[in-house]
């Protein structure tokens, strides 16, 4: 049996096996100990079969995977046989990830008691609003009308469906609310892991090369939540620039491995898989 204590926290994220290189990469993707556990945070795929596949892979190398939807798994792709939109589809991916034992946000929030334990893993689920607007901008209107005539628009304004919701925003919003509840009412103090598939602070989307980008990367409405919810550190993907940041003294990272051509240019500079919790500091596994 193996011993709990020695496992390690791994986090990676924007898997984009639809990618038959990325496919090859997550065949490379191993434990370093039996227990082992991953967090998964989002951009898995965009077809049901091929999230639900990934996931079972990987279910059955670490002791513990822990998942949270990016905006791909959410989309309503033409090439997908399952046609279900907005909320539907994503409590079909919850309930898919329940069969494979997979964690979700949907879950109760699981304690790590590995190295850099204990700590409460939090996935959330939470959007974005479009306040991440580009300078000059006063609202969704303006920001979007800058970023389509700067010629970069999100996939996400002709595949994410809301239903039943009025708007993206308002999905966001509502979960936003049912989320900060849930961490309110929480009865101890116990540091948490944060993961998201975006930024929980606008600051990361800075460095974008196309800044209009941004307004699709979260929303101001958690800037405080590392703060207020005791984040040991924050997970994150969706912005495909691995790195750590430090807000607040907090340590953000970016776990993305991204499309082919951006990780065949770059390299994996962190490793395939991001060892986010260590005694002192955080770790790569290379």
């Amino acid at each position: 049996m193996s011993d709990e204590t020695t496992g390690r926290l791994l986090a990676v994220s924007d898997l984009h096996v639809g990618y038959a290189e990325n496919k090859s990469v997550v065949d490379r993707l191993r434990p370093t100990t039996d227990s082992d556990w991953l967090i998964v945070a989002g951009d898995v795929a965009e077809r049901v079969a091929e999230i639900e596949g990934t996931l079972d892979l990987l279910s059955q190398r670490f002791a513990q995977v822990v998942w949270v939807p990016g905006n791909h798994e959410l989309w309503t792709h033409e090439k997908d046989r399952v046609k279900a939109r907005g909320e539907e589809r994503y409590r079909l991916l919850v309930e898919s990830c329940r069969k494979l034992g997979v964690l979700t946000p949907e879950d109760p929030y699981p304690i790590w008691r590995g190295i850099g334990g204990p700590v409460r893993i939090v996935p959330l689920f939470l959007l974005y609003d479009y306040t991440f607007r580009p300078s000059g901008t006063r609202n969704k209107d303006e920001a979007l009308r800058v970023a389509y005539n700067a010629g970069v628009v999100c996939s996400d304004e002709f595949l994410l469906h809301p239903d039943p919701h009025p708007s993206r925003e308002a999905w966001c919003h509502a979960r936003i609310t049912e989320t900060e509840a849930r961490l309110t009412a929480l009865d101890d103090d116990l540091p948490t892991v944060l993961v998201n598939h975006y930024p929980l602070v606008r600051t990361p989307t800075d460095v974008l090369y196309h800044p209009e980008f941004a307004q699709w990367c979260g929303t101001e409405r958690t800037a405080d939540w590392h703060l207020r919810f005791r984040a040991r550190c924050v997970v994150y993907g969706h912005l495909h620039i691995p790195r750590i940041t430090h807000h607040d003294g907090v340590p953000f990272h970016e776990v993305s491995i991204g499309y082919p051509r951006e990780w065949r240019r770059h390299g994996h500079p962190h490793g395939l898989l991001r060892q986010v919790l260590s005694p002192e500091t955080a770790g790569v596994v290379r």
